[in-house]
């Protein structure tokens, strides 16, 4: 068995599922943990950040719900409007730090996610990758060629079609995926107590 991580980097339900993620995580050092990018702002929906007016409201009940923080950084995105969100640079991102540190992918998810939340930073931007890679004590300079590798794109492409093929209609949900049998442990939102639960069913 695995647990499978489908977030986005640009949802803010993910953001506060972060820290959830990591204390179930720890937890299970046991269980590979997965992680793959859904594709939210792509197509037609990579739009400045003021035409989804649902945000700051979203934004306001999420940390309530979790105690998710959102900074001064991203509270300016917010107030300028003009900031597009582009789902397909930030799988691409992850693909980049998944490659330098497998087995901390959802610990580098979580990173990513402050930086943009709490740092108000762009995941279009290679100098994020930079920044991230190294509080992480990675590789910097080869996540940020990897960020920018054709390998980059394809690995975007390949996490969204994996979260189709897994049924995943939201962000975040996580999977425990044994063989064929996918069963979701969290949609949304949940406890890491309730997620422990739901996984000790499958026993």
């Amino acid at each position: 068995m695995q647990l499978v991580y489908a977030f986005d980097a640009y949802c803010g339900w993910s953001h506060g599922f972060s820290p959830t993620l990591g204390e179930f995580v720890s937890c299970h050092p046991d269980l590979p943990v997965e992680v793959i990018s859904g594709g939210l702002f792509t197509g037609s929906r990579r739009l400045p950040i003021r035409a989804f007016g649902y945000v700051q409201g979203a934004n306001a009940q999420i940390a309530e719900l979790t105690g998710a923080q959102f900074g001064g950084g991203y509270d300016r995105l917010i107030t300028d409007g003009s900031f597009v969100m582009d789902s397909e640079d930030a799988a691409r991102g992850v693909a980049a730090l998944r490659r330098a540190a497998p087995d901390r992918a959802a610990e580098l998810a979580g990173a990513l996610q402050r930086a943009f939340y709490v740092d108000g930073l762009s995941l279009s931007d290679a100098a994020t990758y930079r920044k991230v890679a190294e509080e992480a004590g990675l590789d910097a300079d080869a996540v940020v060629t990897a960020f920018a590798s054709p390998e980059a794109y394809d690995a975007a492409a390949d996490d969204f079609r994996r979260c189709a093929e897994l049924g995943v209609t939201g962000f975040p949900t996580l999977l425990a995926v044994d063989g064929d049998r996918v069963t979701v442990l969290a949609r949304g939102h949940a406890t890491a107590d309730e997620i422990d639960r739901r996984l000790a069913a499958l026993s």
